[in-house]
């Protein structure tokens, strides 16, 4: 039995590594939407190698406008939003099959992390996301990072079955993906927060602190570390970047 009463929507960049299994564990869903922008691997190929996928090329706007604006391509009052790196579990979809949905609730999923393929259980643990919900009622936030799905006023209902979450494969990875979340971070709070190289200092050491010491981080080995390490320079560039654009619109 398909699921024709739910559009599966995700933005995809550069995601050849995880895709192919993303979409593989979607082929019960009549429509699922794939918006890619600007990647330069063989994301597209992939995505339109499979019958159920309506794929769009378009801009990037930060990832909340996105999300909303890949949304309004779908033709499914019921939106399952995804990231290009998760898979559903088929415990899941057949759980979500039988699930009866209000149009006065959101719907929360399960998630678990991975690096390469051991599971994380400490730095990350597993995560409780609203991912599930009418485009006539609600959407994402405008923030450009940091989006989630406007929740206020609905009531809020947890899926049966997990999405495994396989965000890094790579040491480089973590890399651009801090570097890219940074910058996003610091354009869309330039003017709006203030920072400093001492705030840069402190959010980075804490950050690690908190990851590897309080979460107990050094008990996912090796990758407990690479991951509380990963989190300290997201959030040293991340304020060091705001500080630097800050001082810019001083200068003007």
């Amino acid at each position: 039995m398909s699921i024709k009463n739910i559009s599966v929507v995700m933005i995809v960049n550069n995601a050849q590594k995880t895709l192919d299994a993303s979409l593989s564990s979607l082929k019960d869903f009549d429509e699922v939407i794939v918006y890619e922008n600007n990647s330069t691997d063989q994301s597209a190929k992939i995505a339109q190698s499979y019958v159920n996928v309506t794929f769009i090329s378009g801009e990037f706007l930060g990832f909340g406008p996105t999300k909303n604006r890949a949304v309004s391509y779908a033709t499914k009052d019921w939106i399952l939003s995804l990231d290009s790196d998760e898979v559903l579990s088929k415990n899941f979809v057949e759980n979500l099959k039988k699930e009866h949905l209000d149009e006065a609730s959101v719907y929360t999923i399960l998630r678990t992390n991975y690096y390469k393929e051991r599971q994380i259980k400490h730095c990350w643990g597993n995560d409780i996301i609203t991912r599930l919900f009418n485009k006539n009622k609600t959407k994402f936030t405008d923030k450009k990072v940091h989006e989630k799905i406007i929740d206020n006023g609905f009531s809020i209902k947890a899926l049966q079955g997990e999405v495994k979450h396989y965000p890094y494969s790579t040491v480089s990875d973590f890399i651009v993906k801090l570097d890219k979340y940074s910058t996003i971070y610091a354009e869309d709070n330039a003017g709006k927060k203030s920072s400093s190289p001492l705030k840069a200092f402190a959010n980075g050491s804490f950050s690690f602190f908190k990851t590897y010491f309080i979460k107990r981080g050094f008990l996912d080995g090796y990758a407990g570390l690479i991951i509380a390490f990963s989190h300290m320079a997201t959030n040293f560039y991340k304020y060091i970047k705001l500080y630097e654009l800050n001082q810019e619109l001083k200068g003007k």
